[in-house]
């Protein structure tokens, strides 16, 4: 969970942060030497904008017919339970289960047609959403935030990337959810806060106060700051080199910043903003990204689940140990109708939806028809997906699928395409390449893949 290269600012005189420097060293041994790391900054793949990014992960896959594309003229076997109500935005209709989600429609866009080609499995979806590719021959694929942190490093000694409450576990593919750095290597990975936001004795457990800290765990932290001094002398004797163990004590410093501390401390959020989130762990998770891309945080992923077994969630194949489809009015849709139009509602009075991409999303769609056991089942051909904010013009419609909603009639959308927009957004050239343990870099999306230009 603790990043050892976690980064702080500091330029040389050629204008080369010590991450740079760092990363180049790091990088040989993954095939991209200090003058190839240069070139990629020199050739703008590396932009930094005041442009951040939220990932709510809507783990399960929601229906797209009983949230955001409902079909009421088809036959009930497939319009579903749910009736379709106006939006903020009078060309737009969702289901009845989104009433605070209505009201700020125009501030977000619907992709209806998204879809990819892998197989109807859950982790399938999650890393093709998540890092814009299927896992492919043995080589994980980073995940966008991971990527960011990467290329740009931190902001006022916070993770880049923060994943919360918990990764996705088991899901029943046993393959990898891209929600790691992947091939980028594992000092890469997201700040993962392993605590739920919801408790009332939140604390995050790698961000103690330093009376808390163990001795040990001090001297250990010296030690490593002693070889690392060592290091240095023998890399470089300038002041500027000396200046590169300050990135290895930025572990420490993380542990013990109250910068740190009080960006994570949600008990500062008035009760009256705890409770338009919700509480509960997507609710107070949506505050928490709030909170941490406010004061520096570049990306945040919040997965509303863990896992879909024995837990309701939107994987609605309607007997045990999934859930059934009245979950959407009972838990599930009000729980996220409080969390996202909260955030959406926030962001915006607060100034910060102009400069912080929102993306909600699950991993693919549900059947057209609902099943014997009254729920709906895999589909990855067709659904839904919003995006608000950074710079994406709400109250908007892109794509549309059949009459019954199975696949996309027009404007197809790839989970590579929604990748490469949020990749676009935030200031990242989709030509750059990435270091990787093969023989050749690997681009940050594929050759000729492009953003959703309707977003933009």
């Amino acid at each position: 969970m603790f990043r050892v290269d976690a980064r702080k600012a500091v330029h040389f005189c050629d204008g080369l942060t010590r991450r740079d420097f760092l990363h180049a060293g790091a990088l040989a041994g993954l095939g991209l030497t200090l003058p190839g790391f240069l070139k990629l900054k020199a050739e703008g793949a590396v932009q930094d904008t005041d442009k951040n990014c939220i990932f709510l992960f809507l783990v399960g896959g929601p229906s797209q017919l009983d949230t955001f594309d409902p079909k009421p003229d088809a036959p009930r076997e497939i319009r579903g339970p749910f009736k379709p109500i106006k939006t903020a935005c009078p060309d737009i209709q969702i289901t009845e289960i989104f009433p605070q989600v209505a009201k700020v429609a125009d501030k977000f866009s619907i992709i209806r047609s998204m879809h990819h080609k892998g197989t109807g499995v859950h982790d399938v979806g999650h890393q093709a959403m998540q890092t814009g590719r299927i896992y492919l021959n043995g080589l994980e694929q980073p995940h966008v935030g991971c990527v960011l942190g990467f290329l740009k490093g931190s902001r006022n000694d916070l993770p880049p990337h923060v994943l919360m409450p918990r990764p996705i576990g088991n899901t029943g593919g046993n393959m990898p959810h891209g929600q790691s750095a992947g091939f980028l290597g594992k000092t890469h990975d997201p700040f993962i806060l392993n605590a739920d936001p919801s408790d009332p004795n939140f604390k995050v457990p790698d961000l103690l106060p330093p009376e808390y800290i163990s001795t040990v765990r001090l001297e250990r932290r010296k030690n490593l700051r002693d070889l690392v001094d060592q290091s240095v002398a023998q890399l470089e004797t300038s002041e500027d080199a000396r200046l590169l163990d300050e990135n290895f004590h930025q572990a420490y410093s993380l542990m013990s910043s109250p910068t740190a501390r009080e960006a994570f401390d949600l008990s500062k959020e008035p009760d009256s903003v705890r409770d338009r989130y919700g509480w509960n762990k997507f609710g107070q998770g949506c505050l928490l990204s709030r909170r941490l891309i406010e004061r520096g945080v570049r990306f945040t992923t919040v997965n509303m689940f863990e896992t879909v077994f024995n837990e309701t969630t939107w994987d609605i194949h309607g007997s045990a140990p999934f859930s059934a489809i009245e979950c959407y009015s009972d838990l599930v849709g009000p729980m996220f109708d409080q969390g996202y139009s909260a955030l959406i509602e926030d962001l915006s009075q607060r100034g910060m939806l102009e400069t912080t991409m929102v993306v909600a999303m699950g991993e693919f769609g549900r059947t057209p028809k609902i099943n014997p056991a009254g729920g709906r089942d895999h589909w990855p051909q067709a659904w839904s997906v919003l995006v608000a904010g950074g710079g994406v013009e709400g109250g908007r419609v892109i794509g549309k699928t059949d009459e019954i909603g199975a696949y996309p009639s027009e404007r197809p959308v790839t989970a590579a395409e929604l990748v490469a927009t949020v990749y676009h957004t935030l200031g990242v050239d989709l030509e750059t390449e990435l270091p990787s343990p093969g023989t050749r870099p690997v681009p940050v999306v594929d050759f000729g893949v492009k953003p959703v230009k309707e977003l933009l």
